[in-house]
């Protein structure tokens, strides 16, 4: 016979471990969904404050780039006025306004540098106006353009011919005058990109300018580095375009010049070597001096600057270029003439037709170089006599 009781207390204890189980597991489950609430409340929390730390992270970006502006359109006068946070915004907001202005190519104006290249000569010459831009879209470098050109720079070596400028004066061998004179020979393309000319650096060294100044020389050289640096202002002070004008003026046609080269190639040096043929009875291979010693000047200064050279080896480099140019130049006009002289040959062999621009943007450069302007009364150049020609050894 079945126990009753037995059977009822057997099922009891079932029904007591059920509920117990039940229970064990609706506890378990609460226990989950409160921890699960726990990491998602957690999980919420920790993006809140990473995004709190993006904001506030973008927001010392913004400060910085706020100083940025401030030290490179106008350190003396943001100093000046750093206890003033309105008017510091105001002047920022200003800049900011002002390069929006400019636009791409009017930022490129501001990095004006050389070129030694087709392409890289539409981006170093200034920006002109839109109608001028579309003008000369249409134009082609034609044999009439040419002879134009040449008139053109007739009348602006005449117009340097005509400026003031100091008589030479004789430097001794350690005169600190040298020291000037070699960082002047950069100033045509230092005055064209606003750099100064007061010291070997052409820049306050912040990382905006630094940064700008290694892009021109990359793009508008193709110089990478120290190695590529040395090497080509080694070809410009021993070969460079003094090398180039006299190899054009011996040569009796183009034809002599050419080396399997393609129909572009052939219609620059065309255009080199009918130049060379106009001016060789006016204008000896020493002539071009200026124009390789400029650039060679310069790019001693940027190599300095961004320390591919020691300020040694960079003094170095300008006093040798120093050397050169005094022997073969007679006055900073002379030097002028030459920058454009060789400026013109360059712009003809890349093929621009802007080189009319061109040649007035270099000659107004070398005017306010030597006599100044009456707002800020520049005139580096007369500041510093060119040497006087030596006939035997350096003055005592």
């Amino acid at each position: 016979m079945f126990d009753i009781e037995e059977i009822m207390k057997r099922a009891q204890e079932a029904s007591e471990a059920a509920s117990r189980q039940l229970n064990e597991s609706i506890e378990k489950s609460q226990k989950i969904a409160e921890q699960m609430r726990e990491d998602a409340e957690k999980a919420k929390a920790e993006k809140a404050a990473r995004q709190q730390e993006t904001e506030a992270q973008a927001a010392a970006n913004q400060q910085r780039q706020v100083e940025i502006l401030g030290q490179m359109f106008s350190p003396e006068a943001m100093a000046q006025m750093a206890d003033n946070e309105a008017l510091i915004q105001q002047l920022v907001d200003e800049k900011v306004s002002e390069t929006a202005a400019l636009g791409v190519e009017g930022m490129m104006d501001q990095l004006f540098g050389e070129d030694m290249g087709v392409i890289a000569a539409a981006l170093e010459t200034l920006a002109m106006e839109d109608g001028e831009d579309a003008e000369d879209e249409d134009r082609e470098l034609d044999f009439a353009m040419e002879e134009e050109l040449y008139n053109i720079l007739d009348e602006r070596l005449a117009q340097l011919e005509t400026l003031p400028e100091p008589e030479p004066s004789p430097y001794a061998k350690d005169d600190p005058r040298w020291a000037q004179f070699g960082i002047l020979l950069s100033g045509i393309i230092s005055h064209l990109n606003d750099h100064q000319l007061d010291g070997m650096d052409v820049e306050e060294h912040i990382p905006v300018m630094e940064q700008q100044i290694v892009s021109l020389v990359r793009r508008s050289w193709g110089v990478n580095g120290r190695g590529e640096l040395l090497d080509t202002i080694r070809y410009l002070t021993r070969e460079g375009y003094t090398l180039r004008y006299r190899i054009y003026c011996e040569a009796a046609s183009p034809e002599d010049l050419l080396d399997e080269t393609d129909e572009e190639e052939c219609e620059s040096i065309g255009r080199g070597w009918r130049f060379a043929q106009h001016y060789k009875a006016h204008f000896t291979p020493g002539f071009m001096t200026g124009w390789d010693v400029g650039r060679a000047a310069m790019l001693a200064r940027w190599g300095c600057y961004l320390g591919w050279l020691t300020e040694g080896e960079a003094v170095g480099i300008l006093w040798d270029l120093s050397q050169r140019a005094a022997e073969e130049l007679h006055s900073w006009r002379e030097f002028a003439q030459s920058y454009l002289f060789g400026g013109l040959m360059w712009k003809l062999l890349c093929g621009d037709v802007a080189a009319e621009s061109y040649l007035g943007f270099l000659a107004d450069a070398a005017t306010d170089l030597l006599i100044g302007r009456a707002e800020d009364d520049e005139g580096q150049w007369r500041d510093c006599p060119w040497p006087a020609a030596r006939k035997i050894g350096f003055q005592a």
